[in-house]
């Protein structure tokens, strides 16, 4: 058996666990009783779907799966684009939350961060 680089390893933890966490807060805010405040729906719906893809992508990264890299990338290309458009949103005069900022600036960072770990390992 191959082992595991540890960088991948933590890779794999954070989109997984990372996905887990989306899927119950997304699933609370657009389910749920509770008041998020001046949501954004188009990235609130992106984010809450997107947890699963950050699920399967760690699943398939763990796996050796050969898509699992390029579902990373989509992620990572994705995320930026909700983020450009909520971007987009908030400068003309939408209303907005400041977490949902810092959580698209984390969110676009861990997917870019990812994708460039195990496409440069997929070259290599």
């Amino acid at each position: 058996m191959t082992e595991r680089p540890r960088t991948l390893s933590i890779a794999v933890a954070v989109a997984v666990i990372f996905g887990l966490l989306t899927i119950v807060s997304g699933g609370r805010a657009l389910f749920g009783s509770a008041d998020m405040g001046a949501v954004v729906p188009f990235v609130l719906w992106f984010n809450f779907l997107a947890g699963f893809a950050y699920v399967l992508a760690g699943i398939g990264l763990w796996r050796g799966a050969g898509w699992a890299p390029m579902l990373s990338l989509g992620i990572a290309v994705t995320t930026a684009a909700v983020f450009a458009a909520f971007l987009w949103h908030v400068g003309f005069g939408g209303a907005w939350e400041a977490r949902t900022m810092g959580a698209m600036i984390l969110r676009t960072g861990i997917w870019i961060a990812i994708a460039a770990l195990v496409l440069r390992r997929k070259k290599a």
